[in-house]
C-alpha cells in the first residue's frame, strides 16, 4: 500500500486538509507592536554572504514616477521619470532598506526637480541608509518644440535625457547632464562620388545619408547652470541637419538642401560637437559620442571624443547598441 503523504499547502484525494493555512486576511491590521515584532535582517549575524567587502553601489534602479522639472522659460513640465538611486555600502554591513530610497523621491515628489535639487535629495537620503556616497539618475523624455524649416509648421521633438548627481563621502557634489541629439548625416565621400558620375557619365545618382544619433554627456561647472535647452542649442549649431517632426514639400526640400550644405563624416560630427562644448564656461568637462547608422553598410560608423579633464570622462563608451535610433 502506497504511503499517504503529508500535504502542507494543498488538500489530498481522501479529503485530508493542509496543516497550512493558505489564505489572504484583508481584515488584518497591522498595529505598532506587531510591527515591532517583525523579523528585521539586520538583528541577524550571518547574513553577510560571499567576501566581506565594502559595495561601492547599491541600491534600486527604474522605478518610475512622475516628476515635476525646470525648463528654462516657461511653468514646470511633468514627465514620466525613470529614477536610479544607489549608496555606497561599507564592509560588516549587511545591507541598506532599499525603500528609503525610494520614500526620499515621494517625499519629494511635489517639488520641481532639477541639477540643483538633487543635491538635498541626495543628502536626505545618504542620511537615511547610513552612506558615505550616493548617486542619483533622472530618466526621461523632454519635450522641445520644433518648428519646420520653411513652411512654419510646429510639433514637439523628444529627447532622452539624464540627469545625474553624485555626492561623495568629503560632501564634493557634482551635477551631470546626459543628453541625445538625433540628427541626419550625409557622406562627403559618397557626395563626391555622385557629382563625379554626374559630371563625367550624365548619370543621375543620390549620396547616402543616415539617421545619425550624438549622445553628449557633460559635467556642469560648480556654481554655474545648464538647462536641457542650453545643450539643444549646442547640438543644433554643430550639427544642423537635426531630424524633423512637421514637414510640408518646401521643409523636405530644404532638409535636402541642409544634408547637402552641412555633409559630415561620423567625426567630423564629434568634433563639431566638441567646438561648440569647449567653449561654453558652464561645462567642466564632456564627452561625446557619435553613431552613424550606416545606409550604405551593414554596420555602424562610430566616434568617441572628451574634453581630457584628470579624473572625468574618457573616450571609453562602448555600448553603442544605445545609440541606435
Amino acid at each position: 500500500m502506497k504511503k499517504k503523504k503529508t500535504m502542507y499547502l494543498h488538500q489530498t484525494v481522501d479529503g485530508e486538509q493542509q496543516s497550512m493555512k493558505r489564505a489572504y486576511d484583508r481584515g488584518f491590521e497591522v498595529t505598532r507592536a506587531y510591527r515591532g515584532d517583525l523579523p528585521d535582517m539586520n538583528d541577524a549575524t550571518d547574513s553577510i554572504q560571499g567576501a566581506n567587502v565594502p559595495i561601492q553601489q547599491v541600491g534600486v534602479a527604474n522605478f518610475r514616477l512622475p516628476l515635476k522639472f525646470a525648463v528654462k522659460k516657461g511653468a514646470p513640465v511633468v514627465l514620466e521619470a525613470s529614477v536610479m538611486g544607489s549608496v555606497s555600502l561599507e564592509a560588516d554591513l549587511k545591507g541598506i532598506n532599499m525603500s528609503r530610497i525610494v520614500r526620499s523621491f515621494y517625499d519629494s515628489k511635489d517639488r520641481v526637480f532639477s541639477l540643483e535639487s538633487l543635491r538635498a535629495i541626495l543628502n536626505t537620503y545618504r542620511k537615511k541608509v547610513e552612506s558615505f556616497d550616493a548617486r542619483i539618475r533622472l530618466s526621461f523624455n523632454y519635450p522641445l518644440l520644433q518648428e519646420s524649416l520653411r513652411s512654419g509648421l510646429k510639433g514637439y521633438q523628444y529627447y532622452k535625457v539624464v540627469l545625474e548627481g553624485a555626492m561623495a563621502r568629503d560632501g564634493r557634489f557634482r551635477r551631470f547632464i546626459h543628453f541625445d541629439f538625433v540628427y541626419s548625416s550625409a557622406c562627403p565621400c559618397s557626395a563626391e562620388l555622385a557629382e563625379h558620375a554626374r559630371d563625367k557619365r550624365g548619370v543621375y545618382s543620390i549620396p547616402h545619408s543616415q539617421r545619425s544619433k550624438a549622445r553628449v554627456s557633460v559635467e556642469v561647472t560648480e556654481g554655474r547652470k545648464l538647462a536641457i535647452e542650453d545643450l539643444h542649442k549646442h547640438c543644433l549649431e554643430a550639427l544642423t541637419t537635426e531630424t524633423q517632426v512637421m514637414v510640408k514639400r518646401e521643409d523636405e526640400q530644404a532638409f535636402a538642401e541642409m544634408n547637402g550644405a552641412t555633409i559630415k563624416f561620423v567625426e567630423d560630427a564629434a568634433r563639431l560637437v566638441y567646438e561648440q562644448l569647449d567653449k561654453d564656461p558652464r561645462i567642466f568637462d564632456f564627452q561625446v559620442a557619435c553613431s552613424h547608422l550606416e545606409s550604405l553598410h551593414s554596420h555602424d560608423a562610430i566616434s568617441v571624443i572628451c574634453r581630457g579633464v584628470p579624473g572625468g570622462f574618457k573616450a571609453d563608451l562602448i555600448d553603442f547598441a544605445a545609440l541606435i535610433c
